[in-house]
């Protein structure tokens, strides 16, 4: 069984529990990740964590290196990724202080951000119809309920350049399209944990109902501070009992997304190109 990933987002820079704790500088061929890796053990099974905005949170949603946080965790021999993210709720009836794990994005980003590994000299086009891992998001899913915890099972997440808030005209304008939730990170590592054959899964936790509710304060940082901190615990939870319960073996898909997805001639790919993505591609390309 390979090791379980933990993505710790805004409030969460650690879990506390794991055993064997030992932190590790990873090297990458796209720079330094966000923070060393914490790798430990919960629940009997081993972890990788990473706080995506390195500890003391001083990474902006748009400056995250999301291709090394990726390739280092591919790099640490992680098969799953447990992504936990802020979020914005759209909806009325999704409320502060509870859970949704979307099925799908939208990519509202403009910052060009780096959400590919195949560049000069090698593409790959991998199927993202269903962007999240369905057998991880099962398994979440049963975790939190077995919890007690409130949680939604699906929607959309719009992904926002950031790091400032929506107008109130973009937010009404995401809820006209039928999004449901809203954050700044979660796109960008879904499509590269895709790339690298990773089953990825996001646990957004509602902080706040963004700027369209009126009848409510707009958002600010104070108050997605404050519901932060209320849902972290939750979340840790969360995540302590979805390792429990993660099953030795996949059965998803995710393991081969790049069966078929490399369509460059293998004699034409660069001997750098190799050398340097060759945790991902190794077993395709020689």
């Amino acid at each position: 069984m390979g090791r379980i990933g933990i993505i710790g987002g805004s409030g969460l820079y650690r879990i506390e529990g794991l055993a064997k704790v030992r932190r590790i500088s990873v090297t990458t061929p796209f720079g330094r990740p966000s923070d060393a890796l914490t790798v430990g053990t919960l629940a009997g099974k081993e972890v990788v964590f990473l706080p995506r905005h390195g500890s003391g949170h001083f990474i902006n949603p748009s400056e995250v290196n999301y291709r090394a946080n990726i390739f280092a965790m591919k790099k640490l021999e992680v098969e799953r990724i447990i992504s936990v993210t802020a979020c914005g709720s759209l909806r009325q009836d999704l409320k502060p202080l509870e859970f949704v794990l979307p099925d799908q994005f939208v990519d509202r980003t403009n910052q060009a951000r780096k959400t590919t590994f195949f560049e000069k000299g090698i593409v790959a086009h991998i199927s993202f119809a269903d962007p999240l891992c369905g057998e991880l998001r099962t398994v979440l899913h049963e975790s939190i309920r077995a919890l007690g915890i409130p949680v939604h099972f699906g929607g959309t997440y719009i992904t926002i350049e950031g790091p400032a808030f929506s107008t109130r005209a973009e937010s009404n304008l995401y809820r006209s399209w039928g999004m449901d939730i809203i954050g700044m990170t979660n796109m960008s590592e879904a499509k590269l944990a895709r790339e690298a054959e990773i089953c990825y899964a996001t646990l957004a936790a509602i902080t706040d109902y963004d700027c369209w509710y009126t009848s409510k304060e707009s958002v600010t940082v104070e108050m997605v501070i404050k519901n932060l901190l209320k849902n972290v615990d939750n979340a840790k939870k969360v995540v302590r009992q979805c390792v429990a319960d993660i099953p030795a073996g996949r059965s998803c898909a995710c393991g081969s997304a790049l069966a078929d997805a490399i369509i460059t001639d293998r004699a034409m790919i660069p001997a750098k190109i190799k050398k340097d993505l060759k945790p991902i591609i190794g077993k395709y390309v020689k």
